[in-house]
């Protein structure tokens, strides 16, 4: 794929939890602050989600699937990436390099490579006091990481709004100055 756009490209990259259904206040929020997005779900995200209005929205494909070596790559590289909802299994397996999905690979090459990432928890406040959660915001935090602090440990699925915005809110100051369009 070739794409010469001065717009920079956000993934956004979904997990399975009730918020994701809302995903494309996120998708709205970005294109408004003029993003290109292309949105990566983990496969069990991809039930949460209204696939048609995410690939209208955005005029592209739902990324969940790792393609075949000749297959052209659907989404150009990345300027940042946003991972909202961030859930418990995602934030832990990410941590601990395990890529065992495409959304979890895209994260830890994405992280390796020093593309800006910010992260919108969405787990209980029960999972957010567990260890291993814990030393994971400490690994990803040393990575480099934004994670959003707006609910110290854990922001619930219940009620409320998500505060998508907030993942552009900590990623833009991370960004390059961008040359005029």
């Amino acid at each position: 794929m070739t794409d010469r756009s001065p717009r920079p490209f956000l993934y956004i990259v979904v997990c399975a939890a009730q918020v994701a259904s809302q995903i494309d206040e996120l998708i709205v929020a970005a294109q408004q602050r003029h993003w290109r997005v292309g949105v990566v779900a983990t496969p069990q995200a991809l039930g949460f989600v209204d696939r048609a209005v995410i690939e209208a929205r955005t005029g592209l494909p739902i990324r969940s699937a790792w393609r075949r070596p000749d297959e052209p790559r659907p989404l150009p590289p990345p300027d940042a990436v946003a991972v909202a909802p961030a859930t418990f299994n995602t934030i832990n397996k990410w941590a601990a390099g395990i890529s065992d999905t495409l959304a979890l690979g895209i994260l830890c090459e994405s992280a390796g490579s020093g593309v800006p990432i910010a992260v919108l928890p969405c787990l209980s406040a029960a999972q957010a006091t567990h260890p291993a959660y814990v030393q994971s915001l400490e690994r990803l935090r040393s990575m480099g990481v934004l994670i959003d602090d707006a609910v110290p440990g854990a922001v619930t699925s219940g009620g409320g709004s998500f505060g998508w915005s907030r993942a552009l809110d900590l990623l833009e100051p991370a960004l390059p100055p961008r040359p005029p369009a």
